[in-house]
């Protein structure tokens, strides 16, 4: 037992001497703050179309979506690509919805589709426009995906910078879609522009990484704020998309009250499309 004890009371003295060190102090944790992302637009568009050229629209900037199969809405037009139905004329396109048969249907009329560049991904695009009147138009200024990355409409997305419909006049409507935005639950805003039909106004969207506002004559309409959850249901708008002029007749929307045949026939009026593209501060 003597032995044991003369073997531990120098452990215990060293302990004792270990533990009266002084402790290092360490200064408090400080995280360091990223500073948040400003996102603006470039002055000059880096894709435009003025529609300086008499004749067809531009070949190598537009190309068209063609038929008559109702298109999703049970719309009454049969859409065609020829200057019957969407041309030029002293720097304004124009449009056209004529009462005519053709391909089944009792109306023509035009769907554009830009050749934007394919990878336009955020960006403000801004289009001057001078909308038709009358009950049965539906006139549309409007973005869809170049590749359903995330399946088919709405689960990629849809952007609807400009809708109205003849028989609510001038109420103009911005909308969202997407896989739990759309039909009866589509985030949208509306605005009164009480010359709608008469005068040229200019329909924007501005779309960030943070989220899609939209904008009439430089008045905020609706904005639509990125989630940041990562989840496409809610944020599809991480792929490239391409803009659509439109002038349909009837649908679900637009024909609900029925389609005044004297109107035709009747157009939407393009002064210019801009595209410009997003900067990051």
């Amino acid at each position: 037992m003597r032995k044991f004890n003369f073997i531990i009371y120098p452990l215990l003295t060293l302990g004792m001497l270990s533990c009266s060190k002084k402790q290092t102090v360490l200064p408090p944790f400080v995280p360091i703050t990223q500073p948040a992302k400003v996102y603006t637009f470039e002055a000059t568009p880096s894709w435009s179309d003025e529609f300086a050229t008499d004749g067809a629209p531009d070949p190598t900037k537009w190309t068209y979506d063609t038929g008559g199969n109702g298109w999703g809405n049970h719309e009454l037009e049969y859409y065609t690509n020829t200057t019957n139905n969407a041309s030029i004329t002293n720097g304004i396109l124009s449009i056209t919805a004529k009462k005519e048969s053709m391909g089944g249907m009792n109306y023509t009329s035009a769907r554009m589709v830009s050749k934007t560049p394919s990878d336009m991904l955020y960006g403000r695009i801004e289009v001057k426009a001078k909308l038709p009147s009358g009950r049965g138009t539906w006139p549309a200024i409007w973005m869809l995906p170049n590749d359903y990355a995330y399946g088919s409409w709405p689960n990629s997305g849809e952007v609807d910078i400009m809708e109205m419909v003849g028989y609510d006049p001038n109420n103009v409507h911005f909308s969202i879609h997407d896989q739990t935005n759309f039909g009866g639950n589509s985030k949208s805003g509306t605005m009164m522009v009480p010359t709608a039909s008469t005068d040229f106004h200019v329909y924007r969207a501005d779309w960030t990484p943070d989220g899609i506002k939209g904008y009439y004559d430089d008045n905020l309409v609706y904005s639509f704020a990125n989630d940041k959850t990562g989840k496409s249901a809610t944020w599809p708008f991480d792929k490239p998309f391409h803009i659509l002029l439109n002038l349909a007749i009837g649908g679900d929307w637009g024909g609900i009250q029925g389609v005044d045949d004297t109107i035709f026939p009747t157009s939407m009026q393009v002064e210019y499309v801009h595209y410009y593209k997003m900067i990051t501060n």
